[in-house]
Order: structure tokens, then C-alpha cells, then sequence
């Protein structure tokens, strides 16, 4: 019998091929909302202000190949920068790989499926969230949250 490789638990992120890399994504959508970072402190503000692309209903980029062109300064995750991006909540399967920790149950390559997230209060299609192009950026502040970067049992 063949042994089913779980190649999230036996290679490094740098080692993982363009489909792992794209398959370890749990497609919660904290990274896509809208964060800010205090110049003297160096601490991140999180928000629930999503980019305009981000889809409140399924958590996924209504345009994830396009993105770049129509959001220039949204950043991809990659390979080379995974391990400098200082903002990303504990939650992501990137994170957590490259701590050496496992997936969380939820994450659908352990679920099986892609509710698990929804139901664990991890994606933020079970969140109230706001998209950036219909927010008044003058009430910006009272937007601060903080289960971006929080496990959901943690909070």
C-alpha cells in the first residue's frame, strides 16, 4: 500500500511546489483585510475593513489572478517573504508551518473540507466586515479590531 505523503508535514515551505504552496492557503482572508502599523511602537492595528477584492460573503479575492493590477499594492505571499511579514495572524497555515506547528483542525487540508473554517470563526466570512471602497475613512478607528490576529478560542 502506498503511504499518502502530507507533504504540509514533510517539507520545509521553501521546498513545497507552486500547488502546495497555493493548496497550504486556508483561504480565511485576514491577510486581505486592512491593517495599519504604529511608526513608534512597530505594534499592528487590525482591522474588519476588507480590500475592495475580498469577497465578505465567501472570504475569497473576487479577482485572486488579477489582483496585483487592480490592487497595486497588494502583496503576495510568497516563499522568499513569508517568514519577514510581521502581520500575518497566528492562525496562517504559513505561519504555523514555518514555526514547525501543525494545521489547526479546521484547516480544510486536515478538515477535508472547506466549512470547517466558516464553522471554527476563522474565515471572515463569518465575521461582520466592511469593504474598503464603501467605508468612510473618517470613522476608520471605530473599524480597530482584533480577532484578525487572534485564534478564535482565544478570544
Amino acid at each position: 500500500m502506498a503511504k499518502l505523503m502530507v507533504f504540509y508535514k514533510e517539507k520545509t515551505l521553501d521546498k513545497m511546489s507552486d500547488k502546495e504552496w497555493e493548496d497550504l492557503c486556508d483561504r480565511c482572508g485576514r491577510c486581505c483585510l486592512i491593517k495599519l502599523e504604529d511608526e513608534d511602537t512597530g505594534e499592528f492595528i487590525y482591522s474588519d475593513v476588507r480590500c475592495v477584492l475580498l469577497c465578505g460573503k465567501s472570504g475569497q479575492c473576487k479577482d485572486y489572478e488579477g489582483r496585483k493590477s487592480l490592487v497595486p499594492d497588494c502583496l503576495k505571499l510568497s516563499k522568499e517573504n513569508i517568514k519577514e511579514i510581521e502581520w500575518l495572524p497566528s492562525t496562517c497555515a504559513y505561519v504555523k508551518i514555518a514555526k514547525g506547528e501543525d494545521l489547526a483542525w479546521w484547516h480544510p487540508l486536515v478538515a477535508g473540507n472547506d466549512s470547517a473554517i466558516k464553522d471554527a470563526g476563522v474565515s471572515i466570512s463569518a465575521r461582520e466586515t466592511v469593504c474598503s471602497s464603501d467605508m468612510d475613512v473618517d470613522k476608520f478607528l471605530s473599524h480597530i479590531v482584533k480577532w484578525p490576529n487572534l485564534d478564535p478560542k482565544d478570544e
